[in-house]
């Protein structure tokens, strides 16, 4: 059986796309790549083989999954390096909002909440 699903991008709506980009570029260490002239105005971030694509939201807030649904996250990245990948945000001031774990779900992971409120999870399945 082929693989028709290569890869996911997540896309993120923002208020001030400037400002969330500036956050990602600085606090987390994604390559900014600007296409405000096209049709749709967007932004995508890089970072090693994942792609975050920011979008305008016209001025409505973000209301991260949590808010809405009562429970879950907002993006799921894998990772195998989870460990470096944490102290590494520690260092720049982001948000971890939990830290690294095992959870009941037999995955490894930790938590982080980005400059819109989003809670974005970092991890990987064990066993």
């Amino acid at each position: 059986m082929k693989n028709l699903l290569l890869e996911s991008h997540c896309v993120f709506p923002t208020p001030d796309i400037i400002k969330t980009a500036n956050f990602y570029e600085q606090m987390m260490g994604f390559r900014v790549v600007k296409y405000l002239d096209a049709n749709e105005p967007h932004i995508c971030l890089y970072r090693d083989t994942t792609e975050i694509i920011l979008t305008k939201t016209n001025g409505q807030k973000v209301i991260p999954h949590r808010e809405l649904y009562g429970y879950g996250y907002d993006a799921y990245f894998i990772t195998k390096n989870q460990e470096e990948l944490q102290e590494e945000f520690i260092n720049s001031n982001v948000k971890i909002v939990r830290s690294l774990d095992n959870t009941d779900y037999n995955n490894k992971e930790f938590v982080i909440e980005d400059i819109d409120g989003r809670w974005i999870a970092f991890g990987i399945k064990v066993g």
